[in-house]
């Protein structure tokens, strides 16, 4: 199994300098076939001066073969089958759940180094965005909140028997675009039902756009971090 000293992880500190004790933490999950590269400029957009000092952790996934893609070798925190005939998608769950105690490394982590565990965020886009409703629904210690954009929750059926008490009632938030052609966003939405019907308050938000990120969704998530570590310190 990897392990967090094993990836290559970019990270920074926003609102202080290297020196300046980070006051919450952001792990963000990029999306298949991506690094973690690819959301440092979102990163950038943000202003969260309000809150103090913040660190985001950008990991990059492992490579690996994804069946989807014919099997083309790429970061992926798991692989993705191609639907069968009826349209049914079987789901990597071995992938899943190597990817979940690795993100689940990656948020002790965070704990060692001096950010509580409820100070910190875990946020994906696409893949990103289902490992982090994955992991963190099932985290043993309270996180911050969940931001998943353009993704769903997988392993849907054995999300109730499997989520932790302590998150049970963990802020969440959803964005996904109307015209989204990789992650349909009716996928989006069956997971948002799924999450209210197992008492989860979730804040959901759509876009006109494809699979991507526009600015007003970027606006929404300040908003969102705001309220979510502002409201806990």
């Amino acid at each position: 199994m990897n392990s967090p000293d094993s990836l290559d992880i970019i990270e920074g500190i926003l609102g202080g300098d290297a020196s300046t004790p980070p006051v919450a933490s952001i792990i963000v999950l990029h999306g298949l076939g991506a690094d973690g590269n690819d959301f440092v400029p979102i990163a950038q957009q943000l202003d969260l001066s309000a809150i103090g000092p913040v660190r985001f952790v950008f990991p990059s996934a492992p490579v690996r073969p994804v069946s989807i893609n014919g099997g083309y070798e790429m970061r992926a925190w798991y692989d993705i089958y191609p639907p069968d005939p009826a349209g049914e998608r079987t789901e990597d769950e071995a992938g899943l759940r190597e990817s979940q105690a690795l993100i689940q490394q990656l948020l002790d982590r965070e704990a060692k180094r001096g950010v509580p565990s409820e100070r910190t965020v875990l946020m994906g886009f696409s893949q990103g965005c289902a490992m982090a409703l994955m992991a963190g629904l099932r985290a043993p210690q309270r996180l911050a909140g969940l931001v998943g954009w353009s993704g769903y929750l997988p392993l849907a059926s054995t999300t109730a028997q499997e989520r932790s008490a302590a998150n049970q009632g963990i802020p969440i938030t959803l964005a996904h675009g109307e015209q989204d052609d990789v992650v349909a966003i009716e996928r989006g939405l069956a997971s948002r039902d799924l999450l209210q019907a197992l008492g989860h308050e979730v804040e959901w938000h759509s876009y006109p756009m494809a699979h991507s990120v526009c600015p007003p969704q970027v606006t929404d998530l300040n908003a969102w971090l705001l309220r979510v570590l502002g409201a806990q310190r």
